[in-house]
């Protein structure tokens, strides 16, 4: 074992060169086959790497004080002492200590021999078929039962579980992956354990938690820990506003077109995002909150009104350190309203406006009829989570008025003015325009959302569908026109 080092040394050297190689040249077969190598080199690696760190820990434990591997070398425990020399993270070089201290011998109290906590783990990591994250997952799975279920079930369910890791389990047809195997162990700890959920009850409930972060270029970041039937609520009302809609059978062939072109840019994340503000908007709205000062939870945006009227600048929100955007003030401004304050030189409050432009409950519950929901093709959501937006706005003369307001989720009326889509009412009707880029020939299309608005629209056609096998069957009559007998088919 002297030569150890030099050997692992070599054999470095020997992967240097094969790591010269250009993976991009490789044909599917080849580059399949090294990947495959590669990572049964790397399980090799990981058991080494796991065996090196338990050792290292051995030799610098606590009791052996000054005396010990770490403190010699002037670290203070063997994780220090192992970061040091490896470079790695404190996390990575943990789970090979704990791993290792696992999976390797131990020596009772009168210094007789004994197997490893978990022998199977450790004879699978030997021989290079299983890797660091399996072992890991049948490990922390099955150390917390294995003091309450018995040295036998906690052996018979990682022998289980090793085996459907290796693939050479009776009912296994090919190895599971890590993320495959964690859900084994998580059943097989249940099982074992199944009266051990309460005391991690109690440890859940006061680890639970959501907190926002100090913002940050224009980002606050979002931390904490749901518990896991908020989460399922949660995800649940997500997938439900982001799984794909098919077209209704009744939409024409130019709509159906259009809702195939129709295409959100945004990422998953961001998605997430933008319902959950649809979410915290409806909630505001919902009149159901605790109020403030005898107001619903209201969010105060300051702005110069120069910069206001002219488009530029920047606003405040109340709260944050970092300025808004002047598209975002606006967003707010047509979402909200405004209402202006006059200062003085001094700061002192002269003159207080009515607030303005604010539609009434009432108006939003009718335009939520009209539209049915976010008025751009091809967006699912709905309309109780959506924002109004004056088409006109009021510094150009807009009212706020039923005829001047339309449904926008927040993410489309964010980029209203960027997007490319335009809107306009056509009495009292709100009509889209797509990006040239998705409708070159920029046409006007009536937004159809509304679901009594869709059931109009199927019996009209309907009756026009019987109204042509009608006409077809029937001889036109002789006093008809040639161009009135047109327009009749048509």
């Amino acid at each position: 074992m002297e030569n150890a080092a030099d050997a692992a040394d070599e054999l470095s050297d020997r992967l240097a060169v094969i790591g010269s190689m250009d993976a991009s040249c490789l044909p599917d077969d080849a580059l399949i086959e090294l990947a495959a190598a590669v990572e049964r080199l790397g399980r090799r690696l990981d058991a080494l790497r796991v065996s090196a760190a338990a050792e290292v820990w051995e030799r610098s434990r606590s009791e052996l004080g000054a005396e010990g591997l770490a403190a010699r070398k002037g670290c203070r425990t063997a994780s220090e002492f192992l970061q040091r020399i490896t470079l790695a993270s404190g996390a990575t070089v943990d789970r090979r200590i704990r791993l290792g201290r696992l999976t390797r011998a131990r020596a009772s109290m009168t210094g007789e021999s004994l197997p490893a906590a978990f022998p199977h783990v450790a004879a699978a990591m030997e021989a290079g078929e299983l890797g660091i994250d399996s072992a890991s997952v049948v490990v922390r799975g099955l150390e917390s039962v294995r003091h309450k279920a018995g040295a036998i079930a906690v052996a018979a369910a990682e022998f289980e579980l090793v085996a459907s890791a290796t693939g050479n389990g009776p009912d296994s047809t090919m190895p599971c992956t890590a993320d495959e195997l964690r859900i084994q162990a998580l059943t097989w700890q249940n099982y074992l354990d199944q009266d051990g959920r309460m005391p991690d009850d109690d440890i859940v409930m006061k680890r639970r938690s959501f907190d926002l972060g100090r913002e940050r270029e224009g980002l606050v970041p979002v931390r904490g820990h749901l518990l896991p039937e908020i989460a399922g609520k949660l995800i649940t009302v997500l997938d439900a506003c982001m799984s794909p809609r098919t077209a209704p059978a009744f939409l024409s062939e130019e709509e159906r077109i259009e809702r195939e072109l129709t295409h959100d840019p945004r990422t998953r994340g961001q998605q997430r995002h933008d319902i959950l503000a649809g979410i915290i908007d409806m909630a505001a709205r919902s009149g159901e909150l605790p109020a403030i000062g005898g107001a619903p939870p209201t969010v105060l945006v300051t702005v110069r009104q120069a910069d206001l009227e002219n488009g530029r600048g920047v606003g405040y929100l109340d709260g944050l350190v970092s300025p808004l955007s002047m598209r975002t003030v606006k967003q707010f401004a047509c979402t909200g309203g405004t209402q202006s304050v006059a200062l003085d030189d001094d700061g002192r409050i002269i003159a207080l406006g009515s607030p303005q432009r604010t539609f009434t409950p009432q108006q939003r519950r009718a335009i939520a009829v009209r539209d049915g929901g976010c008025i751009i093709p091809g967006c699912q959501v709905p309309a109780s989570w959506c924002e109004i937006h004056h088409v006109t706005p009021a510094a150009h003369g807009g009212p706020t008025h039923t005829d001047n307001g339309v449904l926008l989720c927040w993410f489309h009326h964010r980029t209203i003015a960027s997007s490319g889509w335009h809107v306009r009412m056509l009495s009292g009707v709100p009509q889209i325009k797509a990006p040239p880029w998705l409708d070159g020939a920029g046409r006007w299309r009536t937004a159809r959302r509304s679901r009594t608005r869709l059931m109009d629209e199927v019996g009209l056609r309907h009756e026009r569908r019987g109204q042509r096998h009608i006409d077809a069957s029937a001889p036109p009559a002789k006093s008809q026109t040639p161009s009135t007998a047109r327009a009749i088919r048509k």
